[in-house]
């Protein structure tokens, strides 16, 4: 808004700029403050929270919605109310959360944000790689513990140089791996439902998902959560990896069988696991798999950073306007 809500109740909305629905400014959820000034240059902006309370004013206003961290949630009582709505843009790239169909069948079109978070995806993919390689966090704990008199001298991590990276996922992100990878000279094979013909190929491999496992010092989940992809990873492919390998998921949580996982770094069937993600996320503080020293499990941080979350929030107000104006949005999501 140009005055935002005044506390009189009387709402300010600046002519021209259509109204754009988020769920909340700053907070655990919200909007960067950080990105308002740019968001304001193209729209009303208005919160969950306002709409909620004034349902009567808004329901005809709202011509978009911004998700960011998966919020607001989308059912179809909101979409009910919101006759004008024409576009959701979401600040992520997969849609799981979403109901494409019950969407789509309000005449809303869906955009995602790939793009933007490309590159630091696959540079987190690598630190997270390089720190369980090397165990950065054991060595810090042991650097600050209270408890520590010597650094013991046989306390060693791995080299990634020629080590064998397994990537499931070859799409933009997985490819960005791969080459930041044959930086550090490693090998890599890649599986993909389809085999990827690039303009720029390194030296990579396609190989079934069997092979790849058997064969790879690190494998690295990096695929979207459709149907055929969850609990893509349990006992059985668990016991196809080599007792050194470890595994890195930077996908979504469901896409790996915690319980089967937590079984095979307790008893040694890999070595060890990296999870940019869980499911739930956050887990409960009582969870087994947070009192392992054979996992590192971090907030989802692979894509972000301060840069890709403004370039989200970019790519996401690119394709709003974009569909406002009835053109092709550059990250259109269709249903299956």
């Amino acid at each position: 808004f140009g005055q935002h809500i005044l506390d009189s109740g009387l709402f300010s909305i600046k002519p021209g700029l259509p109204v754009l629905l988020v769920n909340e400014i700053g907070g655990v959820r919200g909007v960067s403050e950080a990105h308002l000034p740019f968001l304001k240059k193209h729209f009303n902006l208005i919160t969950m929270k306002e709409f909620l309370e004034n349902k009567a004013y808004f329901s005809e206003k709202v011509k978009a919605i911004y998700l960011w961290y998966f919020k607001p949630d989308i059912d179809k009582e909101l979409l009910m109310c919101l006759p004008k709505l024409q576009v959701i843009a979401n600040a992520e790239v997969g849609m799981d959360h979403l109901d494409l169909k019950l969407i789509s069948g309000f005449g809303v079109r869906m955009a995602s944000t790939p793009d933007a978070l490309c590159s630091a995806t696959a540079e987190g993919g690598i630190a997270l790689l390089l720190a369980a390689a090397r165990r950065l966090l054991e060595g810090c704990q042991i650097a600050v513990s209270p408890d520590t008199e010597y650094f013991a001298s046989n306390w060693l991590g791995d080299e990634v140089t020629g080590a064998t990276l397994g990537i499931i996922g070859m799409g933009n992100i997985g490819y960005r791996i791969a080459q930041k990878a044959k930086a550090f000279e490693m090998k890599i094979l890649y599986h993909n439902r389809n085999r990827r013909n690039w303009l720029w190929v390194p030296p990579i491999a396609a190989s079934p998902r069997e092979d790849l496992l058997q064969q790879s010092d690190f494998v690295m989940l990096v695929v979207n959560l459709t149907p055929q992809a969850y609990k893509l990873t349990g006992k059985k492919e668990l016991e196809l990896m080599k007792p050194t390998a470890t595994l890195i998921n930077i996908s979504r949580g469901p896409v790996v069988e915690q319980d089967m996982l937590l079984k095979a770094l307790q008893t040694g069937v890999i070595k060890g696991a990296v999870m940019d993600i869980t499911y739930p996320e956050p887990l409960p503080r009582d969870h087994p798999l947070l009192k392992l020293k054979n996992v590192l499990i971090t907030p989802p941080l692979a894509g972000r950073t301060t840069r890709s979350s403004f370039m989200v929030m970019k790519e996401a107000v690119e394709n709003i306007l974009a569909a406002l104006s009835g053109l092709p949005m550059p990250s259109e999501v269709f249903p299956d």
